[in-house]
């Protein structure tokens, strides 16, 4: 089955970009943005879509333990299904921008 998918990618200044470029134009994967890829992948009907391409991946790109890549998928093709989104190399770091926003006090100090 053929599914849209959106890659986000931080490989660092020394990562395997080379490998990960290699694979997106293989799979004719649009440019979006700094670090954001969108292609179509066909995906065997018995695979799960985040194991599937993060196995791809792995198998074309060398990672590091700090590299991500956060998958966006929509389960369905159909415009009304819902989009999901994980990590499948790598984790979630803290978000660089905590703290700058006006945030409530909802408690009182003693």
């Amino acid at each position: 089955m053929i599914k849209t998918i959106w890659l986000s990618y931080d490989l660092g200044v020394q990562g395997d970009y080379e490998g990960l470029y290699r694979w997106l134009d293989n799979k004719k994967a649009s440019e979006c943005g700094d670090s954001l890829a969108h292609c179509k992948i066909d995906i065997p009907d018995d695979q799960v879509v985040p194991s599937f391409v993060a196995k791809e991946l792995k198998n074309n790109v060398k990672f590091t333990n700090n590299d991500r890549v956060y998958l966006i998928w929509r389960p369905e093709e159909d415009a009304s299904s819902y989009i999901r989104g994980r990590f499948i190399i790598g984790k979630r770091k803290g978000a660089p921008w905590k703290g700058y926003g006006d945030q409530e006090q909802t408690q009182d100090d003693e």
